[in-house]
């Protein structure tokens, strides 16, 4: 197991292929400019000790530095021992509306910002549980898998956007079905469904499904984004606003918080509303839910003792740069002898 700490020096990178385009371009200019003013012949007769290969083995050289000096920035860490560890903790699962109307700027920055904020402060107040995070709108999908590595499902929740499920809609009732396949262990005796959303549009009949839920067990609370009063849906591309939403009739669309449905879909499966516009009161209810369930114990196989070895590729790159400086480009004289790429021929 390993991890990449820095991974976005891996950038650095991109200067190989500048350097190369860099070392063409100056091979070019000089064998334009000793045409200039001698032929090749009287060239080897004035210079015999000028190497060809040197210069290329310089640049790989250089190219290979620069290779260990961006690993060494990333500083990658190995893992170097697996342990059983056994925790104890709720299967939680978020499912985030990823609905156009969730662009309405009713509460800032927007509805899928706040939602996102909300479930990743969520997360951050989470110990011993597993989460899962499920993505809907027309249609739900699977985002996160059940688990237990909080810092995957933070990265994958930050990618979630209205643009993901093309067939536009609120469809809860498939977004129940699909939390109900990710409760993998049978012996865990609480399992949470929190629903993110500004509860709008649903379809489908979400009675039935979440009495459904209910059976196997499953606790929904819902978490309201948005306001009553609502708010038009800006389309934007780059963040400039392109356009507001219309309808049919083409008048703008107002979308609004839908409470109603929310507290219903709650009080159906022994959870309960929350608003969603004050985080840090969020955060605090549903710790206060969590806290008041009993927990499963159940083991998880982790890496630790992560150890640095940024230091070996740093040392690498030393090593290189020290060679480049002590290569020169005239022949060395053990390897003229052997001749080994016919330079003298």
């Amino acid at each position: 197991m390993y991890q990449l700490e820095e991974p976005i020096y891996f950038s650095v990178l991109l200067g190989i292929p500048v350097l190369a385009l860099l070392f063409l371009l100056v091979l070019v200019w000089r064998r334009r400019t000793q045409d200039k003013f001698a032929d090749s012949r009287l060239l080897k007769k004035l210079s015999p000790n000028r190497s060809i290969f040197k210069p290329i083995l310089k640049f790989i050289v250089l190219s290979l530095a620069l290779a260990f000096l961006s690993f060494a920035l990333v500083n990658p860490k190995i893992g170097t021992k697996l342990e059983t560890v056994k925790r104890e903790g709720v299967d939680v699962v978020f499912a985030l509306d990823v609905s156009k109307s969730m662009l309405a700027e009713d509460i800032a920055p927007n509805r899928m910002e706040k939602s996102k904020q909300l479930v990743t402060q969520i997360i951050n107040s989470l110990a011993g549980d597993r989460i899962g995070i499920i993505g809907y709108a027309g249609s739900a999908f699977p985002q996160v898998p059940i688990t237990t590595d909080f810092s995957s499902a933070k990265l994958f929740l930050s990618s979630m956007n209205t643009d993901m499920v093309s067939s536009q809609g609120t469809a809860i009732t498939e977004a129940i079905s699909l939390a109900q396949t990710y409760y993998n262990d049978e012996e865990q005796t609480n399992r949470v469904l929190f629903i993110i959303s500004d509860g709008e549009d649903h379809e489908g009949n979400v009675a039935s499904i979440v009495e459904d839920a209910k059976q196997l067990g499953i606790r929904i609370f819902t978490i309201g984004v948005g306001t009553e009063k609502g708010a038009q849906i800006p389309i934007k591309r780059n963040g400039v606003l392109q356009y507001y939403k219309r309808d049919q009739n083409n008048e703008p669309v107002i979308t609004r918080l839908g409470i109603e449905t929310l507290e219903e879909i709650a009080s159906s499966a022994n959870g309960e509303y929350i608003d969603g516009s004050n985080t840090k009161e969020v955060v605090e209810a549903v710790t206060a839910i969590l806290n008041g369930m009993d927990k499963t114990e159940f083991e998880a196989k982790q890496f630790t003792d992560f150890k640095d070895q940024f230091q070996w590729f740093l040392a690498g790159a030393l090593l290189l740069l020290a060679l480049d400086v002590l290569l020169l480009e005239r022949k060395t004289g053990w390897l003229k002898k052997l001749n080994l790429f016919n330079e003298g021929a």
